[in-house]
């Protein structure tokens, strides 16, 4: 019998979660709200990445940090979705985010936990047991994924290092992070980046205002020296762009259910599109109907791959000057 497929996608989840979700029919803030139901989910951008990605079919692995007394949920997904387990086992617990759902406006509200405490020398042991845990990965693996937050008290540059590592061994990086982690990786000139449009204003110290303003940023990201941008736009869609194009995607239209982790589901579109080779028509396409297919679903799930690429074909694209 033959073991899983070597992982394509390696996704470092540095700060995952296990999210709550809890819908209510309208969230009133100050009063006593009656839930309709609540799930416990797997979460965190890394985790989400590579839960979208195993549901496309692209043999994905993980790594990062995991409370050991509360794994079992991802130790279950990862099981279920054929997510190669290369975490590392921590004392305690995994953070826990509570996600609030106005079921009337689809809106969500998140109450978000920091992550774990360490020492500094736990920190940088660590860190080393990563960079080794991506050297014996790097054979087979063609993309790396650097996302979420960073935990409390782990360097601005913890991005920009393990970029780096997985640069020289000649792979392509996937960076969605926010603030002093996205400014620090930039400088490692990730073949991918994925602000959402507050976080690239905060990068660029501008309010962006406008789509021209979001596209001028964006090329500002890319002459910085990353080789692809993506920043989404919420409801109005998202930007790709290289250095010969831009093209904004328009999302089709679907039942909103939640729209936790469609940025994610943005993230693993397109590296599931980079690792195919496609254009960048065909990977905005992508993206953009992985991000639209886990509108209409809790947790970090997607339809049958068969129905996101038809989802793909009903994208529509406009190239900016």
């Amino acid at each position: 019998m033959s073991g899983p497929m070597p992982p394509q996608v390696l996704c470092v989840a540095l700060n995952p979660a296990l999210d709550h979700t809890i819908e209510v029919e309208r969230l009133c803030p100050g009063t006593v709200n009656r839930a309709l139901r609540m799930r416990e989910e797997v979460g965190g951008k890394g985790f989400n990445v590579a839960s979208c990605l195993a549901d496309f079919g692209i043999p994905t692995a993980v790594t990062g940090l995991l409370g050991a007394a509360n794994a079992a949920p991802v130790e279950a997904l990862f099981r279920a979705k054929g997510i190669q387990d290369h975490c590392l086992r921590l004392d305690g617990l995994t953070r826990v985010n509570t996600k609030l759902v106005d079921r009337a406006t689809g809106q969500t509200t998140d109450i978000n936990l920091p992550g774990p405490h360490l020492a500094p020398a736990s920190r940088a042991a660590l860190l080393e047991q990563l960079l080794a845990c991506i050297d014996r990965l790097m054979a087979s693996v063609r993309w790396v994924v650097l996302a979420g937050s960073l935990p409390p008290g782990w360097p601005e540059d913890t991005y920009a290092r393990l970029a780096r590592q997985v640069r020289g061994a000649g792979g392509k990086v996937a960076l969605d992070a926010s603030g002093p982690a996205l400014t620090a990786g930039l400088r490692a000139d990730p073949d991918l980046a994925k602000p959402n449009r507050s976080e690239l204003a905060e990068w660029c110290g501008e309010p962006l205002a406008s789509l021209a303003a979001v596209a001028g940023a964006g090329r500002r990201l890319l002459a910085s020296g990353t080789g692809l941008a993506v920043v989404s736009l919420g409801a109005d869609g998202a930007l790709f762009m290289d250095r010969e194009r831009t093209l904004l995607a328009h999302p089709p239209a679907v039942d909103l259910l939640s729209t936790v982790g469609a940025g994610d589901a943005m993230v693993a579109g397109t590296v599931a599109a980079r690792v195919q080779g496609l254009p960048l028509d065909q990977t905005a396409r992508l993206a953009t109907a992985f991000s639209a297919a886990k509108l209409a679903r809790l947790g970090p799930h997607l339809p049958a791959p068969a129905t996101v690429r038809s989802l793909a074909d009903t994208v529509r694209l406009t190239v900016l000057p």
